[in-house]
C-alpha cells in the first residue's frame, strides 16, 4: 500500500496556473498507476487525468485536455498536475488516487472504484 498526501491547491484567478502535488509513501509507489480526480460541491467525483507505471503514459478528460500536464517523478515518490488557464469550473476538491489496475481502458482509469489508495484533497478555487 501507499500512502498519499496532496498539496499545492489554493485561490487563483481565471487564466492562472497552479501546480499540485501528490506525495506517496511506501516503497511500492513505482509499480501503481496514478490518478488524480476533483470534485465539486454537490456534483460527484470525476476523473482528471492519470499516468501509468511503466513508460509513463498519460491520458486525460476532454474538459482539461490540453491546459492540464500530470507527470510523475518515481525518485522522489511524487506525481504532479500541472495546471494552466484555469477556469471558474476548475474549482473544486483535487484527489490523487493510486491503483494496480490497468489503465488502457477508459471504463477504468476514469472510475473512481477502481483506484486504491486516495489522498485527502486539496481545494483549488478559481476566481472569475
Amino acid at each position: 500500500q501507499v500512502q498519499l498526501v496532496e498539496s499545492g491547491g489554493g485561490l487563483v484567478q481565471a487564466g492562472g496556473s497552479l501546480r499540485l502535488s501528490c506525495a506517496a509513501s511506501g516503497r511500492t509507489f513505482s509499480t501503481y498507476n496514478m490518478g488524480w480526480f476533483r470534485q465539486a460541491p454537490g456534483k460527484e467525483r470525476e476523473f482528471v487525468a492519470a499516468i501509468s507505471w511503466t513508460v509513463g503514459s498519460t491520458y486525460y478528460a476532454d474538459s482539461v485536455k490540453g491546459r492540464f500536464t500530470i507527470s510523475r517523478d518515481n525518485a522522489k515518490n511524487t506525481v504532479y498536475l500541472q495546471m494552466n488557464s484555469l477556469k471558474p469550473e476548475d474549482t473544486a476538491v483535487y484527489y490523487c488516487a493510486a491503483t494496480r489496475a490497468s489503465l488502457v481502458l477508459s471504463t477504468t482509469r476514469e472510475r473512481a472504484n477502481k483506484y486504491d489508495q486516495w489522498g485527502q484533497g486539496t481545494q483549488v478555487t478559481v476566481s472569475s
